[in-house]
């Protein structure tokens, strides 16, 4: 059994990277923990188009938010005023401006002034490059009550349908019929299995593919008992199109080895540790994979780097610590093909 949920997310997203296939042809981005404003998922995985995947890169490793988006998927060919070239926003100009100077310093776009007037030219198109978003929520040890927590998340996910597929993953057990196969899940939900041990997994429940296309629903409120009424609001196809794109920016600029970030690599107890299923952090101190609650600088087995360490020239430039943190980075942009070293 793993140690953590952490040990247990990091294990599905190495075989996720590994062995997730795509029906059709396509290249596969993975990310962790992170989502909207009102949910948060697991693990992410990204079905991109491998032409459009690499003329991303041509815009640099760092994600574009929502309103970056709206300059850069609707700025011209040729120069044009801002305001002509761009769809009303719906909030004042003022931050469309700031939002056409922001993507200027990153060279997404180009801008002069004629007069008074801003103008602007794009660079190069912005690619359609992601085609499909699959979330996951990963449970290790599914117990009734852990099920019980799960079903209203993933009842939410499935009727806005910003993902176009929703699973559960949950550690293999030896019973004859897998415990979560049993749990009142939504049948919208697939459900995959996981041996970390082995970095293998196996779907029990196909899930059914979701309306991405089509309006949601956000659920905000839904009574435990049956004679409440639930509270919800309709969301529209082009706000869905939009918060699918900015997800997906998100997992392109972070990944799922961005778990150094927010522990204490430079504790000279801190290791990667690798085998057949991959690579993890390792802490030598207490003999485990640690979580980021654990490996902090409160932690009570934290000791810096000694300083001489740091003083090495490569391939320990900075400590083991930033040399840890750049292997993660290398092995990050290597699945971002085109992005240069």
């Amino acid at each position: 059994m793993v140690s953590s949920e952490f040990a247990f997310e990091l294990a599905v997203c190495q075989w996720a990277e590994r062995a997730w296939s795509p029906a059709e042809d396509a290249a596969v981005l993975v990310a962790r923990q992170f989502g909207t404003k009102h949910r948060r998922w697991d693990t992410i995985v990204l079905e991109c188009d491998p032409a459009g995947l690499r003329d991303r890169a041509k815009f640099g490793v760092e994600s574009f938010d929502s309103d970056l988006l709206h300059v850069l998927r609707n700025a011209p060919a040729d120069w044009t005023y801002y305001r002509d070239a761009l769809p009303d926003p719906g909030y004042p100009w003022r931050y469309v401006r700031e939002s056409i100077h922001e993507a200027a310093d990153r060279d997404a776009i180009e801008t002069r002034k004629r007069g008074n007037r801003i103008e602007i030219r794009r660079v190069r198109p912005y690619p359609d490059w992601v085609r499909r978003i699959i979330a996951i929520e990963n449970k290790p040890d599914l117990t009734a009550s852990a099920a019980r927590n799960l079903v209203p998340q993933l009842q939410r996910d499935i009727a806005l349908s910003l993902a176009d597929e929703v699973w559960v993953a949950t550690e293999t057990t030896d019973e004859r019929v897998e415990p979560i196969l049993l749990a009142d899940l939504p049948a919208a939900a697939g459900v995959l299995t996981i041996d970390p041990e082995q970095a293998t997994a196996e779907p029990v429940w196909q899930p059914r593919s979701l309306s991405v296309e089509d309006p949601g629903t956000r659920i905000l409120d839904r009574p435990a008992d049956d004679t409440s009424a639930a509270r919800f609001e309709y969301v529209d196809t082009d706000w869905k199109r939009e918060r699918r794109l900015a997800i997906a920016e998100r997992a392109y600029a972070r990944g799922w080895r961005a778990y150094a970030d927010t522990m204490r690599p430079d504790c000279r107890h801190f290791q990667l540790s690798a085998d057949e299923t991959g690579v993890f952090p390792h802490c030598a101190a207490k003999e485990c994979l640690p979580t980021a609650a654990e490996c902090r600088g409160r932690c009570p087995s934290y000791e810096p780097e000694p300083p001489a360490w740091r003083s090495k020239a490569w391939p320990l430039d900075g400590g083991p610590g930033k040399a840890i943190q750049r292997l993660l980075a290398r092995r990050r942009r290597r699945q971002r093909p085109g992005l240069s070293e």
